[in-house]
C-alpha cells in the first residue's frame, strides 16, 4: 500500500483529523472515491475476530471495579483457573479505549499464566464508547495526572489480591506504550514495562525506572521513532536494564491483528514471544 496512505490514516488516528478531512484527502492520495472505498476496510480496525475469540478453557473473565482518582476504575480480569499466587499484568489499550481487540489481548496475557487486567482509561467518561471517532476524542479529554494515578492504582489493585504474588508488569501499545512508560518512572514498584511503539518519557524521568523495560519500535514509524535516540541514551545513563528491538519494514500498530494493512503476523508473533519471555523472567 502506498506509504503516504498509511501515513495519512496515522494522521488520522492519532493527530485527530476529522473523518470528513481524511477521506478528502485519502480520495486525493487514490484518485477516486470508489478507490478510496476499497482501500478504507484494509485500513480500519475489524473487531469481529477479537470479540468472538472464545475463552480458551481453563481461564476465567470478568468486570471489575477498583477506587480510581475520584472515580470508579473499570477493567476487564481474566486469568487462569487454577488456584495459586501469580503475577499481574496491565495491559494498556491505544487512542480508542478498551477496545475489542485489547480485551483478546488480555486474554492472551492470562493465557500465558498471568493475572491480566484490561483498563479502561475511558472509565472516567463511563467507559470505551463504541464510535472510535468519539473514543479518540475522549482519550485527548484526559487529564493527564488524573489518568496516571488510575493506572497506579490498577497496579496496586492488582497487588492487592489475594491470587497475586506482588509482582506486576504492564504491555502497552500506541498511546498505551506511552504509558507504559511513563508507570514505567512513576511506579518504583513496577517490575517489568513493555512499550509497543510508544512515545518515550522525558529524559530527564529515565532515571528513576527501576522496572526492567522492553521496547518495541517499527521501522516505518518516523513520528515515534523520532524520540528514541534521546530515549536510549538516557536509559543508557540510568544503567536501566532495557531491550530496545526494531522491527524493519513494519508500520506503526504491526501487532494489531484487527488491522489487515499495517498488522504483520511474522513480526507481531516474535514481539509478543520476546514480551512473555521478559514477564517469565520478571513476575514469576
Amino acid at each position: 500500500m502506498d506509504q503516504r496512505i498509511i501515513n495519512l490514516f496515522d494522521e488520522y488516528t492519532h493527530k485527530p483529523l476529522t473523518r470528513d478531512v481524511f477521506l478528502k484527502r485519502l480520495v486525493q492520495i487514490t484518485g477516486t472515491m470508489a478507490a478510496a472505498m476499497t482501500i478504507l476496510p484494509l485500513l480500519e480496525f475489524n473487531y469481529a475476530k477479537a470479540a468472538e475469540a472464545p475463552l480458551d478453557p481453563g481461564l476465567k473473565e470478568e468486570e471489575v471495579t477498583w477506587p480510581g482518582d475520584n472515580v470508579t476504575m473499570k477493567g476487564y480480569l481474566v486469568r487462569p483457573e487454577e488456584d495459586r499466587k501469580r503475577g499481574g499484568v496491565v495491559v494498556i489499550h491505544e487512542n480508542r479505549g478498551l477496545t475489542p481487540h485489547i480485551r483478546d489481548v488480555t486474554r492472551r496475557a492470562a493465557k500465558a499464566g498471568y493475572i491480566a487486567l484490561g483498563v479502561d482509561a475511558l472509565s472516567v467518561f463511563g467507559g470505551t464508547p463504541a464510535n472510535e471517532d468519539e473514543g479518540r476524542t475522549l482519550i485527548g479529554k484526559l487529564d493527564k495526572v488524573q489518568n496516571l494515578n488510575n493506572y497506579l492504582k490498577g497496579l496496586a489493585y492488582l497487588r492487592s489480591r489475594p491470587d497475586s504474588n506482588g509482582k506486576t508488569g504492564c504491555v502497552g501499545f500506541c498511546w498505551g506504550g506511552s504509558m507504559a512508560n511513563q508507570l514505567a518512572v512513576n511506579d518504583p514498584q513496577l517490575n517489568a514495562a513493555v512499550a509497543f511503539y510508544g512515545g518515550q518519557p522525558d529524559a530527564a524521568d529515565v532515571s528513576k525506572i527501576k522496572a526492567r523495560v522492553q521496547l518495541h519500535y517499527a521501522s516505518l514509524d518516523e513520528r515515534i521513532n523520532a524520540g528514541i535516540p534521546a530515549y536510549e541514551a538516557a536509559l543508557k545513563a540510568a544503567g536501566v536494564n532495557y531491550q530496545l528491538f526494531m522491527y524493519e519494514g513494519m508500520q506503526h500498530a504491526f501487532h494489531n491483528d484487527t488491522s489487515a494493512a499495517r498488522y504483520n503476523a511474522e513480526a507481531a508473533k516474535l514481539a509478543w514471544n520476546r514480551t512473555l519471555e521478559l514477564f517469565k523472567e520478571t513476575l514469576g
